[in-house]
């Protein structure tokens, strides 16, 4: 079975979401720990993601001064 590809924007979308429903007053309490834990999911993949391109992103950088 293939991995789906992180999403960012997805994810980010997905955190919007989850924030408005925490601040929903209609909210249970229950519902609320669920919701945390699949943002600090989903924060911990964006933090991940973000990594990953800045380290190929400086990759790139001293493969091009390498070539200067």
């Amino acid at each position: 079975m293939p991995t789906e590809k992180f999403d960012y924007s997805k994810a980010v979308a997905e955190l919007d979401q989850i924030a408005a429903k925490v601040e929903d007053p209609e909210t249970s309490l229950d519902d609320i720990g669920t919701l945390v834990k699949r943002s600090k999911e989903l924060i911990a993949q964006c933090r991940q993601y973000l990594r990953s391109v800045r380290e190929s992103i400086e990759d790139n950088d001293d493969h091009l001064r390498l070539a200067d």
